[in-house]
C-alpha cells in the first residue's frame, strides 16, 4: 500500500509539473508556438508520461485554461466578498475581472488562445461555468431585489461578459497605458450604473427629498 501511495504521489507530481511548465510556455509563446517535444523537455518527463495524463496538447491546454479561469474567478469572488451590499459586490467583482484579466498570461491563455484553440462554443461553455454563472447569479439577486429592472438575465450576462472581455483585451494590448485601467473601470462603473432603477422609482422617496 505504501508503494502504491508513493506511485500515486509521483503521478500527481508529474501531472502538476506538466501543467505548470506548459502554462508558462503557452503564456510566453502561445499555443501554436509550443510543441509537445518542448513541453516534455521543459517538464523533464517523457512523451509517454504526458500521454498517461493527457490525450494531447489540446487536452493539456484545456486543463491550463481551466486553472487560469479558476484563479480569475477566485480573485473576482474575493473582491466581491469584501462587500456586504449586492450592488457593491457586483461592481467590485466586475472591476477585479478587468484587473485580473490584464495579466499577460491570463490574456493570452484565457482570451486569445482559449476560443481559438477550443472553438467558441467550448470556450464559452467553460467561461460560463467559471465566471458567467456567478455574474448571472449576482444580476438575478439584484433583479429580485428591485435594484435592476425585471428582465431576462441571459442577454444581460452575455452583453456584460462581452464588454468586459473586449476591454480586457484592449487593456492588455501594446497600445494600452497605465492610466487606461482606472479609466476603463470608471467607464464600467458608469455602464453598470445605467442598469439601476432610478432611486425615486425604487421607492427611495420623491426626488429632492
Amino acid at each position: 500500500m505504501a508503494q502504491q501511495g508513493i506511485r500515486a504521489q509521483q503521478r500527481e507530481q508529474t501531472r502538476a509539473t506538466l501543467v505548470r511548465e506548459s502554462r508558462t510556455l503557452f503564456a510566453t509563446l502561445g499555443y501554436a508556438g509550443v510543441g509537445l517535444a518542448e513541453i516534455v523537455r521543459t517538464a523533464g518527463v517523457t512523451k509517454g508520461a504526458l500521454y498517461h495524463h493527457f490525450s494531447g496538447k489540446e487536452d493539456l491546454f484545456r486543463v491550463v485554461l481551466e486553472e487560469v479561469q479558476q484563479e480569475v474567478g477566485e480573485r473576482v469572488a474575493t473582491a466581491a466578498d469584501a462587500y456586504g451590499d449586492p450592488w457593491d459586490q457586483l461592481t467590485a467583482g466586475c472591476r477585479e475581472f478587468l484587473t485580473a484579466s490584464t495579466a499577460p498570461d491570463v490574456r493570452r491563455i484565457m482570451l486569445v488562445d482559449g476560443p481559438a484553440v477550443l472553438g467558441w462554443s467550448a470556450w464559452r461553455a467553460m467561461d460560463a461555468a467559471a465566471s458567467a454563472r456567478h455574474l448571472g447569479e449576482a444580476l438575478t439577486t439584484l433583479i429580485e431585489a428591485g435594484v435592476i429592472p425585471a428582465q431576462p438575465v441571459a442577454p444581460l450576462v452575455h452583453l456584460l461578459s462581452g464588454a468586459m472581455n473586449e476591454a480586457a483585451l484592449w487593456l492588455s494590448s501594446p497600445a494600452a497605458r497605465p492610466a487606461d485601467l482606472p479609466a476603463a473601470q470608471a467607464a464600467l462603473d458608469r455602464l453598470l450604473q445605467g442598469l439601476r432603477v432610478p432611486q425615486s422609482a425604487a421607492g427611495d422617496g420623491p426626488a429632492g427629498e
